[in-house]
């Protein structure tokens, strides 16, 4: 399957997922400082920024198994086999998936979807974000006003940033745009309300959560410490459910220390 994507550096592949309903820019901040290090490849999910939707079989449901493998299914295209993997949110689900199925060298998973244990969560988080995308459909007029003034910024953005009023106002409206456009937003959101992240694999494996994260509450993080007893888990203070923006030196740094790119 082709992906739409951004490739900077050279070095050990490592490759960029971000979650629902965004598209690859969300590693812009992070980039070049990875890229210093690694072969950098950042991608658009199928169905999301410009990556064309999943083509499914008569029957066949959009679940993140199958996007991880239609992912996959992109890696002879860029010329790599097992890259170390990064995601935030559905893309961190993704990259733990991969590393479960021995896709992934390394895997680092930002406050990664799959860890909700009860039915309110699961309905809080795709309840949210459905409310998010609902604003994205407002006349451009509005957009661009919230985009560029401080206070509105922060009410829009600040369950998905830490750090809503840091936001560059091009880049909270783009992201806005690419929210309203993402083809596939519903059908992922309705698989996503049945899927629990199970099983663990051998390859190093970091778990960070921001301590502002309204998304994917806290709650979720011990769950994930239960689950994945081997895995390394950090904390991001002041970080929402995005950290890349909020805090791209901590975010770099914790995957370069999972891939091994610097020391701990």
């Amino acid at each position: 399957m082709e992906l739409s994507y951004a490739r900077r550096g050279s070095g050990e592949p490592l490759l960029l997922i971000h979650g629902i309903g965004h598209r690859w820019q969300a590693w812009e901040p992070v980039l070049d400082r990875l890229a210093e290090h690694h072969d950098v490849i950042a991608i658009d999910i199928p169905g999301f920024g410009r990556s064309a939707p999943m083509k499914l079989a008569p029957g066949q449901r959009p679940t993140i198994g199958l996007a991880m493998e239609r992912i996959a299914e992109a890696f002879p295209g860029f010329g790599i086999e097992r890259p170390h993997v990064a995601g935030n949110s559905l893309g961190g689900a993704l990259a733990l998936e991969m590393a479960r199925h021995g896709l992934a060298t390394s895997a680092t998973a930002f406050s990664p979807a799959g860890f909700w244990h009860t039915r309110w969560e699961t309905a809080w988080a795709l309840g949210n974000l459905s409310v998010t995308r609902a604003a994205a459909f407002a006349p451009m007029p509005v957009l661009r006003y919230v985009a560029d003034h401080e206070t509105a910024r922060a009410l829009a953005f600040g369950m998905i940033f830490g750090k809503p009023r840091a936001l560059d106002p091009k880049l909270a409206l783009e992201d806005t745009l690419a929210l309203r456009a993402g083809r596939s937003f519903r059908p992922i959101g309705r698989e996503a309300k049945h899927y629990r992240y199970a099983g663990e694999s051998d390859v190093p494996t970091t778990v960070a959560w921001g301590t502002k994260d309204r998304i994917l509450l806290r709650r979720q993080f011990a769950q994930a410490k239960r689950v994945l007893p081997k895995a390394r888990f950090e904390d991001l203070p002041g970080c929402g459910h995005v950290p890349m923006n909020d805090d791209p030196e901590r975010v770099s740094r914790l995957i370069l220390e999972t891939t091994g790119a610097v020391p701990r």
